[in-house]
């Protein structure tokens, strides 16, 4: 195939698709493919697909049909959960050449043998249970951060979630090789990296290896400068975590832990691994450590038997819960989930109003915390996107502030002032 064919991605959902994507690019640019912008008339695009957010399917089609105006000849290939989980459904869309599930989308060039379009869109899709390799991946290209996958999978299977299905058996790479992948990291001008997996808190499968002991070899690591841990479950974010990330100069005091429901009895039903109580005492001895972390929650609305008093359980136990800001996620049925054969469903309007409501307490969270923090000196990671002559950054504790935009603080960690929150709820500040 010629080395002058060019190829666009395209990625939806979470920060583990981008950094597969990113790879998968890498190996393309690697066979002599030009990796260009989705709009430069490429030759093919990828499509790396997510199951979780909703409309899946419209999306989608959207972004083939999209694809096909700028190149009615464009060669489309399908990928990710949603390829995984639906692949007929995908193959059926006009304009798809090509789908691949989890166990073929990192061997994408094997499966292309020229780039004619298809009248039927060719399946490469094993069943899941096959899908035991784990391979890694990090983004790159964006200067400022990288997202290292260290994991893949899930063991848990919670009664709303169709992942375990998407992505197979929870799986990772050894100590050894992961800190292979975050020394190439550590080569490139990339300050910060993003932990990322399906269920990263499950790294070693309580093996010999744990979560724990790979936090401490990257901590070692020269040329990164800032760690995340992108979001970890409460029954496995540990005490020697907590505590290691306080005492740690690398890894950021940012904790990002779903909780779902603040009801006990709806946990129960979502087969959610622990109960408030044990996440009520993750938040305190993360705040008894260091009041300034930051600490983001994912939560569900609408689940079902999620009656009006059990929701008034979730919206008491995050009022009195010291967090930053919420991630919302309105349930929605999906198949071959547990939940989806439930009664007591919950009428889509209530689920609607539920979300506002709990959009409205995120804000004044959010708002509470950069209250919190104004006069506190600052350590802060700047980006490097203009907008009306702004750039904005990130704080260690994931504050967002603005300055006004200078080309020499562009991926540059500046120690700051945080002076007050302005109109558009960001932080303002002075160099210190």
């Amino acid at each position: 195939m010629s080395q002058y064919k060019k190829v666009a991605f395209y990625t939806l959902g979470c920060k583990l698709n981008f950094s597969e994507t990113s790879t998968i690019a890498r190996n393309f640019e690697g066979q002599g493919f030009a990796k260009v912008d989705f709009t430069d008339n490429p030759d093919i695009v990828v499509i790396n697909t997510c199951s979780v957010t909703e409309n899946a399917d419209k999306k989608c089609r959207q972004i083939v049909k999209k694809a096909s105006k700028i190149n009615p000849n464009v060669f489309v290939v399908m990928i990710g959960c949603y390829a995984q989980l639906k692949p007929q459904e995908i193959a059926n869309i006009n304009g798809v050449d090509l789908v691949l599930g989890a166990n073929e989308k990192f061997n994408i060039l094997d499966h292309i043998d020229n780039l004619e379009k298809k009248d039927v869109a060719k399946i490469e899709n094993k069943n899941i249970k096959e899908t035991k390799d784990f391979i890694p991946s990090f983004s790159f290209g964006d200067r400022t951060r990288s997202f290292l996958k260290i994991q893949d999978g899930c063991d848990y299977f919670c009664t709303f979630c169709t992942i375990p299905l998407a992505r197979g058996k929870s799986r990772n790479a050894s100590i050894k090789e992961t800190i292979k992948e975050a020394e190439k990291i550590a080569k490139t001008d990339i300050k910060e990296v993003v932990l990322t997996g399906v269920n990263i808190g499950d790294f070693g499968q309580r093996g010999k290896e744990t979560f724990f002991d790979l936090i401490k070899k990257l901590d070692k690591i020269d040329g990164i400068d800032r760690y995340r841990i992108s979001s970890i479950e409460p029954n496995l974010l540990t005490n020697d975590i907590i505590n290691f990330v306080h005492t740690s100069n690398k890894f950021l005091p940012h904790f990002h832990i779903p909780l779902q429901s603040g009801s006990d009895n709806l946990l129960k039903k979502m087969r959610r691994k622990y109960l408030t109580d044990l996440y009520a005492n993750r938040v305190k001895q993360i705040k008894d450590n260091n009041p300034d972390t930051c600490i983001g929650v994912d939560v569900i609305v609408g689940f079902p038997g999620e009656t009006k008093e059990e929701f008034n359980k979730t919206i008491t136990f995050l009022k009195n819960l010291n967090i930053s800001y919420l991630h919302v996620f309105t349930y929605s049925e999906r198949a071959n989930t547990t939940a989806k054969k439930m009664s007591d469903a919950v009428p889509l309007n209530s689920r609607r109003g539920r979300s506002k409501q709990l959009q409205i307490l995120s804000n004044k969270k959010r708002r509470a915390f950069y209250e919190s923090q104004i006069g506190k000196t600052k350590n802060v990671l700047w980006e490097g996107e203009e907008n009306e002559g702004i750039m904005y950054g990130f704080t260690e504790n994931y504050v967002k502030v603005k300055t006004a935009f200078n080309q020499k603080l562009v991926n540059q960690i500046q120690t700051v002032k945080l002076t007050e929150i302005d109109r558009d709820g960001v932080v303002k500040i002075e160099p210190i």
